[in-house]
């Protein structure tokens, strides 16, 4: 895409052409489904309906920080509490796939009854070249389902609309400055959320665990970045790995779990590159998830692998 005017008029045309009526969007609050939803909104006004879903897995703050966000970019939206759906439908899953499979599946039942409310069989994604090709588009191998692709069930009745199908992230982000969309460098987080930052088995304790872990990691990058430390990442977590390790609380002995600090810059995410992060900023987010998570996290472990032979998500 090397004109973001031009792509804009397209694609408004094409919703105006693929779109009827009315549609429902999937607004997760990432850069690609922010774009999808305000492209929509200028193609159909209140023809256009943007759900985000509160799943249970989302990072510390996120509910907030996105209706601000959206609000920021004059989008008029929804909230859908739906946590216990979301967890039940992961209850005792540990394999990776199968958790982007259901999570995808309850996604699409939601936005179906949704739809069904609003008179519509259309839904809006924020799906992107990289989404499809990691689900093994165009004859390749399956690298991870991504929800939003390999997870629709077969049997949906809802037609899919993706104006941002075939960019890459550079240029949807490229696109969100052209739209006005703010902060469009903002780190991408994955749609099913901190289920695939949960290695094993997800509980909505083990989500709380990683929840407050990528707050720490977040916080302190974000605190090197403004210090002039590091340049800014294109992504930086914390997985909470699925075995245990034994540690050290006072004089006792305790049983706690891992956690993996990610952090990797790259340009479209189809490859990236580990960062050399100051070693007293590592030491300093170790301190801190050790202390604040107690003898629940014992061990703290930094992932300097690319990718290839990575991704970066764990999962």
């Amino acid at each position: 895409m090397k004109d973001p005017a031009k792509f804009t008029a397209e694609a408004i045309e094409r919703l105006r052409h693929d779109v009827p009526a009315k549609t429902v969007i999937a607004a997760s609050g990432g850069i690609d489904s922010t774009v999808a939803a305000v492209l929509a909104e200028r193609a159909l006004g209140d023809r256009a309906k943007a759900l985000f879903v509160d799943t249970g897995l989302l990072r510390q703050g996120e509910v907030e920080r996105v209706g601000a966000h959206f609000r920021a970019s004059g989008l008029r939206f929804e909230v859908l509490p739906a946590a216990d759906r979301f967890l039940h439908a992961l209850d005792g899953i540990s394999d990776p796939e199968e958790k982007r499979r259901r999570i995808g599946t309850t996604f699409i039942r939601l936005f179906e009854e949704e739809a069904d409310r609003f008179g519509t069989d259309r839904l809006i994604q924020g799906t992107i070249a990289p989404d499809w090709i990691e689900s093994g588009g165009q004859l390749r191998d399956t690298i991870k389902t991504h929800h939003n692709v390999g997870g629709v069930p077969a049997d949906s009745r809802l037609v899919l609309v993706e104006p941002l199908r075939d960019l890459y992230k550079d240029e949807v982000r490229a696109l969100a400055q052209h739209l006005g969309v703010p902060s469009p460098e903002r780190q991408p987080f994955p749609g099913p959320g901190l289920a695939v930052r949960v290695s094993g088995v997800v509980t909505a304790e083990r989500v709380a665990l990683a929840r407050v872990a990528n707050a720490v990691v977040e916080e302190e990058i974000d605190r090197a970045v403004a210090a002039g430390r590091l340049a800014r990442p294109w992504q930086y977590f914390a997985v909470l790995l699925s075995g245990r390790t034994v540690g050290v609380t006072g004089d006792n002995r305790a049983y706690g779990q891992a956690v993996s600090v990610r952090v990797v810059e790259s340009l479209d995410a189809m490859t990236a590159t580990a960062m050399a992060v100051p070693p007293d900023v590592l030491r300093t987010i170790a301190e801190r998830i050790t202390r604040v998570l107690g003898s629940q996290v014992t061990r703290v472990l930094y992932d300097v692998t690319d990718k290839p032979p990575a991704t970066i998500e764990w999962e």
